[in-house]
């Protein structure tokens, strides 16, 4: 078996420019299809980073009525539908893809938050339990968080992130302040930033609507308090930490099904509550693409099928180049498959070292798209393999049938042959 490798890297090396024009076809359809694997992988992960962000693994548990999202701000409080309960709270943790729980209400837009004369135009203002801030991944920047006499006492005090800092207070010490929500007065006692920041990639218009979520300001306040400014107790929406990412889908269905089964057997029948499925949504838009980069893949094969065809050419080129040689090593007992197996080995490791080379292309090419081309990459190591894997197949293959011919020759013709 060495031997046949040693005298195949014999015959490739000396006869250096034929055995690379040979090659080349390998070489193309191997980085063709390592570049075009890296970019769909890279495309797809970029689409599931956009959707689920920096990566906190949280799922949005919240009502809706029908298809739509309900919505509190314009919508009354639907009938039959509980205050989420501690203990109701604690079946969710129980569930194993589930690492935490946080509960919270919501107003999406709210107008009416004023600091002196500066108002918070569309600000977001959230009632959030304790669990709140580090599920969702906030961390105190300055002054400090909600005490457990903030939760108990109903105390209007309120936690800002910087949009809200920078929209209000244009520069100065929030903390210690007073804002106004709704008419009421709230003391600001901390300002809040992502541990994390995270920013999705946007390259089109359609990516900005697909994925940007921006707000102008968000408003922390006790979950106690919420009724002294929106004047109900709400029932809450909810935020669930799955162990990993790819528990996500599962932990929201499952969350969903456990405040389903709490509703009032009267309650509204269209108003339940529904997951937020950003796996199934990434997966949904990975697919629109999948037939496109099928095809874009059977054609970089087209280039490995011209490959084998030239290093089937060149193989017959060689039996018949060194007929004589074969002649006479069958004459000195040389058996058949002997001189199979040399031909075949010769043929394998010449499109081995094409499809070698041809990784190197395309790992290569695949920078070069993303770089020029804005678009991510991510190299799969399994491409690879295979890639390497097949490219000796493709040599198996080919070089059949000129080994067969070489095995078959009579070693007297061949010994005559000039």
């Amino acid at each position: 078996m060495f031997e046949n490798i040693r005298l195949s890297f014999k015959g490739i090396f000396s006869h250096k420019i034929r055995s690379l024009l040979t090659m080349l076809g390998i070489i193309i359809g191997i980085a063709a299809i390592i570049a075009i694997v890296s970019t769909i992988k890279g495309t797809n992960e970029q689409i599931k980073s956009n959707l689920i962000g920096a990566g906190n693994n949280t799922v949005k548990i919240q009502l809706y009525q029908g298809d739509g999202v309900f919505d509190f701000q314009y919508q009354s409080v639907p009938y039959g539908i509980p205050v989420i309960s501690d203990e109701v709270k604690e079946q969710i943790e129980d569930i194993k893809e589930i690492e935490k729980v946080t509960l919270f209400r919501q107003r999406q837009y709210c107008d009416s938050i004023f600091y002196l004369n500066n108002q918070l135009a569309g600000g977001t203002v959230l009632g959030i339990d304790k669990d709140y801030l580090s599920v969702m991944g906030y961390r105190i920047k300055s002054g400090k968080g909600f005490s457990e006499k903030d939760y108990s006492d109903n105390k209007k005090t309120a936690i800002i992130d910087m949009t809200t800092a920078k929209s209000l207070f244009e520069g100065e010490d929030p903390v210690g302040k007073s804002i106004d929500i709704m008419g009421e007065p709230f003391t600001v006692i901390g300002v809040v930033v992502k541990s994390s920041k995270f920013e999705p990639v946007i390259n089109s218009m359609e990516d900005y609507y697909t994925y940007k979520n921006d707000s102008s300001g968000q408003i922390f306040i006790p979950e106690r308090s919420w009724p002294i400014v929106f004047k109900y107790d709400e029932p809450q929406n909810c935020y669930a930490k799955a162990v990993d990412t790819d528990s996500m889908t599962a932990a929201g269905k499952k969350a969903a099904d456990i405040l389903n089964a709490g509703l009032y057997a009267d309650s509204e029948s269209n108003v339940k509550y529904k997951s937020e499925s950003l796996l199934e949504q990434a997966k949904s838009m990975q697919d629109l693409s999948a037939s496109t980069n099928k095809m874009l893949i059977w054609i970089a094969s087209i280039s490995l099928l011209v490959g084998g065809i030239g290093v089937m050419n060149i193989m017959l080129v060689s039996v018949t180049e060194r007929t004589r040689e074969i002649g006479l090593k069958k004459a000195l007992g040389a058996r058949k498959k002997r001189i199979l197996a040399q031909f075949l080995t010769e043929a394998s490791v010449l499109t081995s070292i094409g499809g070698i080379i041809g990784v190197g292309a395309g790992i290569g090419l695949a920078q070069i798209i993303s770089k020029f081309a804005d678009v991510p990459v991510s190299i799969s190591g399994v491409s690879i393999a295979i890639s390497v894997v097949f490219s000796m197949a493709v040599g198996i293959v080919f070089g059949l049938i000129p080994s067969v011919k070489a095995g078959n020759l009579n070693p007297i013709d061949a010994l005559r042959y000039e």
